[in-house]
């Protein structure tokens, strides 16, 4: 799978949850770390966490 269609598809399950359990940060790095190992990123500089972090923290609740 590509790097868009991973990215696609953690976001797409980061936003199916409700707005109270993606409101912080540490919500954000939990549900990172389990999306690591459910799909497979490919190679970059960058740790797999810090990747999907990155995704992740424009979509958190707080601003």
């Amino acid at each position: 799978m590509s790097k868009s269609n991973v990215r696609r598809a953690i976001i797409r399950e980061w936003m199916a949850l409700a707005p109270e359990q993606r409101r912080s940060g540490q919500q954000a790095l939990v549900f990172a770390r389990s999306a690591i190992e459910r799909h497979r990123l490919p190679p970059s500089r960058r740790t797999p966490c810090a990747v999907v972090m990155g995704w992740l923290k424009p979509r958190t609740g707080r601003r």
